[in-house]
């Protein structure tokens, strides 16, 4: 396969599965959001939470339509695009994805019709219990997804017999070593972006004078769960680097612009540049002294391995890695600033009467969605040029197409997408647009009613006409 058809090949799997991982993140914060508001309306009685339950159920209805819909294409292009890498790892990536179909996909969908239309067709106790069993099942998807990936990244508990991957601890391959950073670190993502898309709808209602007690309450879990989760997310982030270092050590070598060491000096961080992989080196870098080594080394004068260490076939793009990782730690700092000026505004009383906060919350509505696309470009583009790290290149997992099928496919996908996608998205966005309604009517069905039978034939009317 020529590189061409290769970089084509990378790009259609990119721009696929950029639409993809927006969806699943999403639908895990609102699934376990919508599990707390209902378990906090049957605890309190208070209408808010129940009001709020049927506004964000709508919204969560679409995307997870829309994520269901795009993760299928994902599952086709590994048969049609990286057949030889299904060849050679389908024998643990293979029933990763069955079991994760079988344990997560299958819980959400058996439950999600309880969940969606149950309201009123079952007992408050049952629709919490079919609420609660989606959020599980979000989450389980996003372990046995990540376990998938997290191998790729570090693979373990495998060995090669004619040319193919086969597992003989499959322990050791699910609990590969970099999997409990990777998944802590994706699902806190995912309540990080709900959180702030929440806020961001609260300081759209409060900037169009649309203040009522649900928009209030809105805004003030969305906000206390930013406070919480965000330093969470830094310091998880922090162990996540360690592990990286250990054992993908190229990547962090791209993620910090780091090209050598020097014998004896200790390494400093390099704030902003542009690393340049032809020579070697970085452009109008603005460094600080010996932060590089404290952060990834924890001590004042510790190195790690620089770029030129690695044979320049084996390292990964540092221009676009370097930046993709400032872009998302950036967003980090963003995200916890807005947490702390809105524990102050709450402190002084003032959180429901700042409209610069509300429009800071509302320019920031889509930063959770923007740090989980830079990191995932980090995580991915860091990890070239394998597949599976240190195991298999990409250029040797491709299928053997043209550049000319690779590229028309592409241009059929983006057009494809952005249509489909781009339409849900804006259905998405004119719902919350809509708000919470607070005289929007219950769903219709109930125990009894000639829609939702509770006992044999009470469907049927009780009495009829005589002809």
């Amino acid at each position: 396969m020529d590189i061409d058809a290769l970089m084509l090949a990378r790009i259609q799997f990119g721009f696929t599965i950029s639409f993809h991982i927006l969806f699943p993140a999403i639908t895990i914060g609102l699934a376990s959001y919508l599990a707390v508001l209902e378990g906090c309306w049957l605890k309190t009685g208070q209408p808010v939470y129940k009001q709020l339950y049927h506004f964000w159920i709508k919204v969560f209805a679409v995307n997870f339509g829309m994520g269901v819909v795009s993760g299928l294409v994902m599952a086709y292009q590994f048969g049609t695009n990286w057949s030889y890498f299904s060849d050679f790892a389908g024998s643990i990536t293979g029933p990763l994805l069955a079991y994760e179909v079988l344990t997560a996909f299958f819980l959400e969908a058996g439950f999600l019709g309880v969940m969606l239309f149950g309201w009123n067709r079952v007992g408050p106790g049952l629709h919490f219990f079919a609420t609660v069993m989606v959020a599980l099942g979000t989450l389980m998807s996003a372990t046995w997804i990540l376990a998938s990936n997290s191998w790729m990244q570090t693979p373990a508990g495998y060995e090669i017999i004619n040319n193919q991957v086969v597992p003989i601890d499959w322990l050791a391959v699910i609990f590969n070593p970099s999997f409990p950073y990777r998944l802590v670190h994706m699902v806190i993502a995912a309540f990080l972006a709900t959180a702030l898309m929440v806020a961001a709808s609260a300081g759209w209602h409060l900037l169009k004078r649309n203040d009522t007690p649900a928009v209030r309450k809105m805004l003030s879990m969305a906000m206390w769960m930013i406070l919480i989760v965000a330093p969470i997310q830094a310091v998880v982030g922090d162990f996540h680097g360690q592990n990286t270092l250990k054992h993908q050590p190229a990547k962090i070598a791209a993620i910090e612009g780091h090209w050598e060491n020097t014998p004896g000096q200790a390494v400093p961080l390099t704030l902003f540049g542009w690393p340049d992989m032809q020579e070697e080196k970085n452009h109008f870098a603005l460094e600080i002294p010996h932060l590089g080594s404290l952060i990834l080394t924890h001590s004042w004068d510790g190195q790690f391995p620089g770029l030129k260490e690695f044979a320049k076939e084996d390292r990964p793009n540092a221009t676009v890695v370097f930046w993709s990782f400032r872009v998302m730690v950036g967003l980090a700092l963003l995200m916890i600033g807005l947490a702390f000026w809105a524990a102050w505004a709450r402190w002084k009383g003032r959180l429901y009467h700042s409209p610069r906060l509300w429009r800071f919350a509302l320019l920031m509505g889509p930063s959770g969605l923007i740090a989980i696309l830079a990191g995932w470009y980090t995580t991915e583009i860091g990890r070239q040029p394998w597949v599976v790290y240190g195991v298999m290149r990409t250029a040797d997992a491709v299928s053997p197409h043209g550049a000319f099928e690779v590229g028309l496919t592409l241009i059929l996908f983006v057009i494809v997408y952005f249509l489909v996608f781009g339409a849900g998205t804006i259905y998405m966005l004119r719902l919350i647009r809509k708000g919470p309604d607070e005289h929007e009517p219950p769903p219709p069905g109930g125990p009894g009613e000639s829609r939702t039978p509770s006992r044999p034939l009470s469907a049927a009317p009780d009495r009829t006409e005589k002809g």
